[in-house]
Parts: structure tokens; C-alpha cells; sequence
């Protein structure tokens, strides 16, 4: 007991440096040292203080340092760093884009009525509206047989005949597992507006590529911080290239950013980039960047405290359960069927994760819950493995009276079930049949057994409460477990709330709490006998056999 306790409070204890750790570094982030004698020398003073006329351009060019040419597409005359604005145009593209190519948008911010190739103090950045990625499959509809790419197909053959252009149709969508170019239908820009005196000697290294800056006289002046978020760019903003795109739309964004907001976007960038570095798709990092673009900033930090005690509960939960089902001999009031579901459907979500190609970052952690889940159905149906000529053997172990009432109580619980769940889970499955759209039968399957585990795997929880009821006792649950999954379950309610989510998605969040409550109603109303002995031979008024107790 005592090691156990150890290596409890040592990963609190790990947890807390870690949680304090975090902070420390997110505080050197967000926070700069200004200078404190503006008169200085090591001052550098920042160059819109003088509120000078300046003036947006951005062309598109198919190199970086647009060799071969630069086209102009848009140009902000009075542009105010301080204003918010959106512009939407349609870009043309050359042709080497359409054949599978790149292009680039180069983004200056110079003074007014001066050529930004002729401004010694303009400022510029490079961003790509070309990325490459392997096209998504298509979805048929497996009762018709016709899927989307042949309807858009057929309206574009329509067109082109109605109107005589050989240009106007879309043109097929490319059905190759070879990555093509897509186009990046959102630039966001940002400058820091903020008139921040920088201190030469604590210059962050982060601000200090974007700090471009010019002798005036005694004193350092730095241009405008120019900021191109990458984040924003997202996968369903993509649009994929073809020989016939003749044009694309193009979403320019513009808004402020304080310096310290600035500085965290700089870092989130850099990491989403060297996890594609390491071999992290662009759907794994597109994940990524959803968790930064869609969530304010404030939510931001607040998640980030949430998940770390998240975390901490998931593994005090996991420990605690793996040690109960480790010496778990007995299956007196268990559920044996409520283990088997929750088997079946974590491997559910596994394969419906594997099939969506989701980041391995829920993967690996899904594919090892899968794991301990089969190992839990083991435990419980006191299945044998024997090994006889390279062949497995399964021997199912036999249950004492006092399991056989369980299992009767249990089965009786899932016929009940059964009248309410099966015409669910059936009409649901039938409904996506024939009104939705999948890549294969094996995608409709998956799609249709995840969306049941889902919506009604709450209901699997019910049979063991049965089973509660008519034993009249909650001993052998495992409830140090039950509490930190409840701990879990509370923080994910609480954030359905704070967060804008639909009202049906609120109260289904509530459904595992209503069960809990009636697991910890159940516990007051049948208390724990401490003089009954229990299935290990020991009851909780006396000592474990074969110890001493020293006064």
C-alpha cells in the first residue's frame, strides 16, 4: 500500500512541476522587456510612430524571389495597421500552376505612391498558395452507385454544351493516390501595431527574423512587423488544381496582433512545422493547427490546464483499473457483457480512427486501449490460451453459483436492452445506407457501427446497474477507477458549455453523468459491509493473514 501511495504522489508530483514548468515558459513567451531609457542607444524606436502613409501591395510570381516575373492582383492604398478588413478576388493562374505547379504570393507593406522594388524601407514576406496533397477519395452513394465526382462531371458536361465553353466546366476531380497541387483559398496577414521599444540586448530570437531595421541618425528604427499566419490555413479551405482552373478565388484577411500574441503564434507555427518535418501529414497538422485557429486565445490557455489534469485523471484511471482487473478473480456482480461491449466498441473507434487516417496521436493511444480492453474480456470469461502445433486453444473457465446469479441477472438486463437497441441501431445503419455517402461498404460499416457506439453506448452501462439492484450491493466495483473516469466526464460537460456546441451535443455529454449519479445513489443506498469477507478472504475490520500489526 505504501509504494502504491509513492508512486502516486511522485506523478503528482511530476504533474505539478510540469503544470509550473509550462507556465514559466509560456510567461518568457508572451512577455517581453521593453527599454527602459527610450533616449538610450540601445533603444530601437519603431518606425510606425512617425504614423507614416503606407501602402499593401501583394503579387503572385511562380518562384519566391519572383524570377520570371510578378503580377500585381492587389493593392491597399490607405492602408491603416490599425483597421481589420477582408477582401475576396479571383486569382489567375498561370500555366505551369494548372500542370501540377506552384505559385507564390509575395506580400509588401511600403510607403504610399512609391513602388515597393523601389522603397529601400519597405518589408515583405513570402507566402505559398500552392500545397500538395493526395486527393481525397470519392463518396458514392451505395444503393445509386453514383458518387459526387460524377454528378459534378455530368453538370459541367451540361455546361460546357448550354453555353459552347470548353473552359467552364470544373474538369474532373483528380482520383490519383499521387499528391497533387491544391490551392490555398484563405492569406491572412498581420502586423504588430503596438509602438514597442525593443531593447537591443533583450531582443527575443523569435521576433528577431521578422525585425528588419534601418540606421536613422543615433537611433535604431525597425520596420513593420509583418506576420503571415499559416495556421489559418486549413484542409477544407483546399482546393484542388486542375489543367481547366483558369481562376481561383482568394480570401485576403488582415487584422492587428499585440506583440505577445504574435510571439506564441511565431512558436505554434515553428512546431507545426517540425512535426511535418518529422513525417506528420498535412491532415495530422491540420488537426493541430484547429486546436490554435478555432479556439480564443484565452480558451486556449484555459484547455491547456484542462488537458493536463485531463491527462492526469486518464492515467490515475488507468492505473487504478489495470491494478483492480490484475487481481480480479471473481465476476460476482460484474458485468460480463457491459466488459464485452466496452471491448467491442473501443475496437470500433480504433478501426473507425484507422479508416479515417486520423493523426497518430489518437491512434496509438486508441490501439493500446483496444489492447487492455481484450485483456479486461480475458480476465472476465477466464479464457486460457494453450499453444498445440502452432494453433491456439481457448478453455473457458467455469463460474460458481455466486457468478452464475450474476450472469442470469446480466442476461436478463440485455434482453431488456435488446428490445430498445437493436431497432436503433438497425434504422440508423439503414438511414445512412441510403441517404448518405461513403468510400466503400467497409466505410459504411464502420461509420455505422461508431455512430451506434456513440449515440447509444451509454446504454450498455445500464445492465450493470441491474445487476446493482438486484445484488442490493456495489462492493466489487472498482471505484477509484469510476471516480477519476467521473472527474473526466465532468471537466468534458463543463467545456460543452463554455464552448458554442449544439444543444443535442450539451445533453448528450450528460447522458454518462446521469448514469454516475445513479452508480454513486446505488452506493448510498447499499453500503459496503466491512465485516463481510470479501473474494480475497478478507474483510475490512481485520487484518490481512500472515502480518503483524505493531502497536
Amino acid at each position: 500500500m505504501f509504494l502504491k501511495t509513492s508512486f502516486t504522489t511522485l506523478i503528482v508530483g511530476v504533474f505539478v512541476v510540469y503544470v509550473l514548468h509550462t507556465c514559466w515558459v509560456m510567461y518568457g513567451i508572451v512577455y517581453t522587456k521593453p527599454c527602459d531609457n527610450p533616449k538610450g542607444d540601445k533603444c530601437i524606436t519603431p518606425f510606425l510612430a512617425g504614423n507614416p502613409k503606407l501602402q499593401l501591395s501583394i503579387y503572385t510570381a511562380l518562384r519566391p524571389n519572383a524570377e520570371g516575373g510578378h503580377t500585381l492582383i492587389h493593392k491597399e492604398e490607405n492602408f491603416d495597421v490599425n483597421s481589420k478588413f477582408e477582401r475576396i478576388l479571383n486569382v489567375s493562374l498561370p500555366k505551369k500552376t494548372r500542370n501540377n505547379g506552384t505559385l507564390y504570393a509575395l506580400i509588401f507593406v511600403h510607403q504610399a505612391g512609391i513602388s515597393p522594388w523601389q522603397d529601400p524601407q519597405q518589408v515583405h514576406l513570402v507566402a505559398q498558395l500552392t500545397t500538395y496533397m493526395v486527393p481525397k477519395p470519392p463518396e458514392i452513394s451505395l444503393i445509386s452507385g453514383e458518387d459526387q465526382t460524377q454528378g459534378q462531371r455530368e453538370e459541367a458536361r451540361q455546361k460546357k454544351h448550354s453555353d459552347g465553353n470548353p473552359a467552364a466546366g470544373g474538369g474532373a476531380t483528380s482520383t490519383s493516390d499521387h499528391p497533387v497541387s491544391h490551392w490555398r483559398s484563405r492569406l491572412t496577414l498581420n502586423i504588430v501595431s503596438d509602438h514597442f521599444l525593443f531593447d537591443r540586448e533583450y531582443l527575443p530570437s523569435d521576433v528577431h527574423r521578422y525585425l528588419r531595421a534601418f540606421q536613422n541618425g543615433k537611433k535604431m528604427v525597425y520596420l513593420p512587423l509583418l506576420f503571415v499566419d499559416e495556421l489559418s490555413n486549413r484542409v477544407k479551405d483546399l482546393v484542388e488544381i486542375n489543367s481547366t482552373s483558369m481562376e481561383l478565388p482568394l480570401t485576403i484577411s488582415y487584422d492587428s496582433i499585440s506583440l505577445g500574441r504574435l510571439r506564441f503564434w511565431i512558436h505554434m507555427q515553428d512546431a507545426v512545422y517540425s512535426l511535418q518535418q518529422f513525417g506528420f501529414t498535412e491532415k495530422d497538422a491540420d488537426e493541430i493547427k484547429g486546436i490554435f485557429v478555432d479556439t480564443n486565445l484565452y480558451f486556449l490557455a484555459l484547455t491547456f490546464f484542462v488537458a493536463a489534469f485531463h491527462l492526469l485523471f486518464d492515467f490515475l484511471a488507468f492505473k487504478n483499473d489495470i491494478s483492480f482487473w490484475k487481481q480480479k478473480k471473481s465476476m460476482v456482480g460484474m458485468s460480463s457483457k457491459a466488459v464485452l461491449w466496452r471491448c467491442f466498441s473501443t475496437i470500433v473507434i480504433f478501426l473507425y480512427l484507422f479508416d479515417e487516417q486520423t493523426s497518430l496521436l489518437v491512434l496509438i493511444p486508441a490501439g493500446i486501449g483496444s489492447i487492455i480492453e481484450v485483456w479486461k474480456v480475458k480476465k472476465a470469461f477466464k479464457i486460457q490460451v494453450f499453444w498445440k502445433g502452432g494453433r491456439p486453444t481457448f478453455l473457458f473457465g467455469k463460474l460458481d453459483e455466486s457468478e452464475r446469479r450474476t450472469e442470469e441477472y446480466d442476461t436478463l438486463a440485455m434482453k431488456y436492452l435488446s428490445y430498445l437497441l437493436y431497432p436503433l441501431c438497425i434504422g440508423g445503419a439503414v438511414y445512412a445506407l441510403i441517404f448518405l455517402r461513403y468510400k466503400s461498404w467497409y466505410s459504411w460499416l464502420i461509420n455505422s457501427l461508431v455512430n451506434g457506439v456513440y449515440a447509444f453506448g451509454f446504454l450498455f452501462m445500464l445492465p450493470q446497474l441491474f445487476v446493482n439492484y438486484k445484488l442490493k450491493s456495489v462492493a466489487h466495483l472498482p471505484w477509484k477507477a469510476f471516480m477519476y473516469k467521473a472527474f473526466n466526464t465532468f471537466i468534458d460537460d463543463v467545456f460543452a458549455f463554455i464552448i458554442t456546441m449544439p444543444t443535442s451535443h450539451r445533453l448528450a455529454c450528460f447522458r454518462d453523468d446521469v448514469v454516475f449519479l445513479i452508480y454513486l445513489y446505488q452506493r448510498w443506498l447499499y453500503p459496503v459491509d466491512k465485516t463481510r469477507v470479501n473474494e480475497y478472504g478478507v474483510s475490512y475490520d481485520e487484518k490481512p493473514k500472515g502480518k503483524t500489526h505493531k502497536d
